[in-house]
């Protein structure tokens, strides 16, 4: 579980990002003064990546982001008016406010991840592609291929310990048919 965000780390951010970022929406930097002015509300407030799939979010770009400048996220509803959106964030100061700040680097800064939290409206598939899939789906299958193979290596090792032909026999066959198998697989499992 991550240790929840101060009020003062979170002031101390938006002020540093206040006076090292031009922002696309002259209301972007209303927003945030009013937030980093308001104890109550900044408690309140959690910055997170992929604020479009949050209850209530707020996405604000810099100058030097190619993201849209803003956008305001509500029960599925999204909106470019910062104006409403500064109305909905001080009628409804006790609601979580998740904000994304799209500035360059932004995943480097140190100063953002120590603000960072983790968005719990990230549907969980969200990052994996389909290639990312198939690649996990070939890595299990090469791992079932490897240790079957060490397996029956070893009761080959075993069965020539003990002299015992038939065993031997079987075994091999049983090892070549596996190989022979592993032939028809795509090539990233034989790497």
């Amino acid at each position: 579980m991550q240790a929840p965000i101060s009020i003062q780390d979170k002031k101390a951010f938006i002020e540093w990002f206040l006076n090292h970022y031009q922002l696309k929406k002259r209301e972007s930097v209303w927003i945030l003064n009013y937030l980093v002015n308001h104890d109550n509300l900044l408690n309140n407030v959690h910055f997170i990546r992929e604020a479009k799939f949050c209850p209530r979010g707020i996405i604000i770009s810099s100058q030097c982001s190619d993201d849209a400048p803003f956008r305001f996220y509500k029960n599925h509803l999204v909106t470019t008016d910062a104006e409403k959106s500064f109305h909905d964030i001080r009628m409804n100061r006790e609601e979580a406010l998740y904000v994304q700040l799209n500035f360059h680097n932004s995943i480097q800064n140190a100063s953002y991840v120590a603000v960072l939290e983790d968005n719990p409206f990230i549907p969980e598939d969200f990052y994996i592609t389909k290639s990312d899939e198939d690649n996990a789906k070939k890595l299990l299958k090469k791992l079932v291929y490897d240790r079957e193979k060490k397996k029956i290596q070893e009761a080959i090792d075993y069965s020539l310990d003990i002299n015992d032909q038939q065993m031997f026999m079987k075994l091999t066959n049983k090892l070549h048919k596996l190989e022979t198998i592993n032939e028809d697989q795509p090539k990233l499992l034989k790497q």
